[in-house]
């Protein structure tokens, strides 16, 4: 079903195209511009430990989506 769903290309333009997705969108790019005019103000060090800490939740939800990937296939 989440498979057909996600195939569904009108469906995914429906969804991409509503005002909680395009409202989402709008605050995770203000988030990341605020986050990058902040880290170039930040000591060097601190911002070597929060690049650590993002490249370690990207690798972890990576993981996660293969591993839902792989159960829902199953």
């Amino acid at each position: 079903m989440l498979k057909y769903l996600a195939n569904n290309e009108r469906l995914v333009e429906r969804i991409a195209d509503s005002y909680p997705v395009r409202r989402a969108a709008q605050l995770a790019i203000s988030v990341f511009y605020r986050g990058k005019a902040k880290a170039s103000e930040m000591d060097p060090q601190k911002v070597n430990t929060f690049m650590t800490f993002i490249r370690r939740f990207t690798q972890n939800l990576k993981e996660g989506i293969e591993d839902a990937k792989k159960q829902i296939k199953k």
